[in-house]
């Protein structure tokens, strides 16, 4: 079939946005490891009503159309944030998922590529969908398993598409699986935290759901120091810290989710989130009229998920190269499991980590974690 029946077509209009979104329902259907996401939850993402990103960024949908039907999807974003923090004019490219069509793709990469370097732009890296702070990278290795939360998945001709396109890997970030079912640190490492919490050193708390607001404000303001001099990093802004702590009210718990303190002062935490893609994947996308309550009834009142993925992780930078920072961030992994293990969750995920962060991967791995996903991000030169 000749490009020629090929178009991109700007998302301009709510029924665009609901096309752009819904489009995954046809090209992931015969694949048994994919869960259908929230199609509210997926509009609101790029309405830029609602969220507080577009604030920072000027961001573009399309859809590649063949013969008349949508058979693909690419946004392309320049984050004013980027060039300050990092000194490169770069933009991003995000929400790339096609049928197995090298042209479809070439436009579809054309298309973003194009108004990238209209705008400005010397280099494009992504897929971020729409920012680091959300959905990174694209999986190249762990198509065997489903997503978890928050984490995206993809066909394994993704990678040929881009790499002929012209797109160079430019770094990888893993996700790690752990078996919680049994107590997972050392005698000696326990004896370690003990020891420290014992002698008043450090102090493991949950958070206080009484003072949600506050308390979330404080775990994304260790987030944004403990992670200001990875890679690419953009700190989140005010505005997004406010709509993230609304976003996360309704699947946090308290009991899975604890600040380290020193001396009374927060300087580690650890975010265990449900993984709700367990609890969503027999919604085929629908909340209403009663995936709603399934949800709740499954994340709330009966908790039946067996799954949880730690998203936020972080120990304040002047204090991760002490031996403090070792027992702060096994501290908070055995009272997070604890908790998890009490409503019958078996297994964690904890994603994602830089391919470079062998501080973080040792510790993983000292405690049982496995590799099992890889995410890769591209770049290409404009």
């Amino acid at each position: 079939m000749s490009s020629h029946s090929i178009e991109i077509k700007p998302v301009l209009s709510k029924k665009d946005r609901k096309i752009f979104v819904t489009l995954l329902w046809d090209i992931f259907k015969d694949d048994p490891n994919w869960v259908p996401p929230l199609i509210m939850e997926r509009m609101d993402i790029i309405d830029e009503k609602k969220n507080p990103y577009f604030l920072h960024a000027d961001v573009r949908l399309w859809i590649a159309y063949k013969n008349g039907m949508p058979v693909g999807r690419i946004s392309a974003q320049i984050d004013e944030l980027v060039e300050p923090q990092h000194g490169v004019k770069t933009g991003h490219y995000g929400f790339f998922d096609c049928i197995d069509d090298q042209d479809v793709a070439n436009a579809l990469f054309d298309t973003a590529c194009s108004w990238l370097k209209e705008n400005g732009m010397i280099e494009v890296i992504g897929p971020f969908s729409l920012s680091i702070n959300e959905e990174t990278g694209m999986l190249v290795e762990g198509f065997d398993t489903p997503p978890r939360l928050l984490m995206a998945h993809a066909r394994p001709y993704y990678e040929k598409l881009v790499h002929n396109y012209g797109l160079s890997s430019v770094k990888d970030t893993w996700a790690y699986t752990l078996d919680i079912s049994d107590p997972i640190l050392p005698p000696t490492i326990q004896k370690l935290v003990d020891r420290a919490v014992d002698k008043g050193q450090v102090k493991f708390r949950p958070i206080n759901m009484d003072k949600y607001e506050e308390e979330l404000k404080i775990i994304l303001d260790i987030f944004n120091d403990a992670w200001i001099e990875n890679w690419k990093y953009i700190p989140f802004t005010e505005a997004e810290l406010d709509h993230a702590v609304k976003e996360l009210k309704m699947i946090i718990r308290e009991d899975f989710t604890y600040i380290a303190e020193i001396d009374g002062v927060p300087q580690a935490m650890m975010v265990t989130l449900p993984n709700i893609n367990e609890i969503i994947r027999d919604l085929n996308g629908k909340l209403f009229p009663f995936g709603i309550f399934k949800l709740l009834w499954r994340l709330k009142i009966k908790p039946s998920f067996k799954t949880v993925r730690v998203p936020l992780m972080g120990v304040r930078t002047e204090y991760q190269n002490s031996r403090l920072s070792g027992i702060m961030s096994f501290g908070l992994f055995e009272a997070c499991r604890q908790s998890a293990i009490k409503i019958g969750c078996e297994q964690a995920e904890l994603s994602w980590v830089l391919e470079e962060n062998t501080r973080l991967s040792k510790l993983l791995e000292s405690i049982g974690c496995v590799k099992y996903k890889t995410y890769r991000l591209y770049q290409k030169d404009l």
